[in-house]
């Protein structure tokens, strides 16, 4: 008897059992963890993606005030002369998992001059989206427009 309690005793490590309750335990806490933390970094990205968009009409608005009522034709110029970001370097960037684009028509005879700026997500859905919601402003309006259900345009809900 007394060798059994010693042998039972200077067992050391876990067993089987344990072993497999924290494994489980571990795979809860992922479970109920990664969506919560997808969902997270999509809402990150999508305040990331109005916050630029602030930022670019406003630096549109400056560049406009600086060039006659034209504004900058692409990002490119808006990086030279305005200071905007380097990230949004090219004719289609991508930041924070948002495709940035942007139409200028220069002004004519009887039309003002107008740009367009949207955002769109890079991946919409799925476990790798970056994004769920679209995003669109011009220089007629006075507030962002967005959309979840594909591009946002001018008749879209304000943000």
């Amino acid at each position: 008897m007394n060798n059994l309690r010693r042998r039972k005793v200077s067992q050391k490590g876990f067993s089987l059992i344990e072993l497999m309750i924290v494994i489980a335990i571990i795979a809860l806490l992922i479970g109920v963890g990664v969506p919560a933390w997808q969902a997270m970094v999509r809402s990150g990205n999508e305040t990331t993606a109005l916050q630029q968009m602030t930022t670019i009409r406003t630096l549109q608005n400056q560049y406009a005030s600086k060039h006659q009522g034209k504004f900058a034709p692409n990002f490119d110029e808006l990086i030279k002369s305005a200071s905007l970001d380097e990230k949004f370097k090219g004719e289609n960037p991508v930041v924070n998992g948002y495709i940035f684009s942007m139409t200028v028509q220069q002004p004519s005879g009887t039309q003002p001059a107008f740009f367009s700026l949207k955002a769109n997500p890079q991946v919409s859905e799925g476990i790798q989206a970056t994004g769920s919601r679209y995003f669109y402003f011009d220089s007629s309006l006075g507030t962002i427009k967005y959309s979840e259900e594909g591009e946002a345009s001018a008749q879209s809900p304000s943000v």
